[in-house]
């Protein structure tokens, strides 16, 4: 094992953090948009994204299991978090009765996004919590790997 891997397990936790507010920004920015995308000639309101994540490097429980009673110098467990894919929420779009609106139907409704403010606030804190803990768990990795070279002096 590197005496980098814990920084590169962080760092990696950092990235997909990042990206999951990136998105979470969007599905903010987008919610009362109503023409999105194009879709068979008629236009479609912003569908919410949201971030798939998954181990860097799958590996069977027994790899995890010896790792950990140390009969393994298997050093690929425990390799971070990588975005796998942005998905589209597949919830049904919210609708609201006004027949003013330039983009209603022939019911006077209008389609607007599954975005729900307060689910992608939620979201904003855990994923802003995620970050905080992986910059503290970088900076005490970086602490170790210093006090490491102050015993060499």
């Amino acid at each position: 094992m590197s005496i980098f891997h814990g920084l590169n397990t962080s760092a990696s936790a950092l990235t997909s953090q990042r990206l999951r507010m990136d998105v979470i920004s969007a599905n903010m920015a987008n919610a009362e948009s109503t023409r999105a995308r194009m879709v068979d000639g008629e236009w479609e309101p912003y569908r919410r994204k949201m971030v798939v994540m998954q181990p860097n490097e799958k590996q069977p429980f027994s790899a995890f299991l010896h790792q950990a009673m140390g009969r393994s110098t298997n050093s690929e467990v425990g390799n971070g978090v990588k975005v796998s894919a942005i998905v589209d929420d597949q919830t049904p779009f919210k609708e609201m009765y006004d027949p003013e609106h330039p983009d209603a139907n022939e019911e006077g409704y209008v389609q607007l996004p599954n975005v729900d403010p307060l689910r992608e606030m939620v979201d904003l804190m855990s994923a802003t919590r995620s970050y905080e803990a992986n910059v503290t768990t970088l900076n005490a990795s970086k602490n170790m790997l210093l006090k490491a070279l102050e015993i060499g002096r």
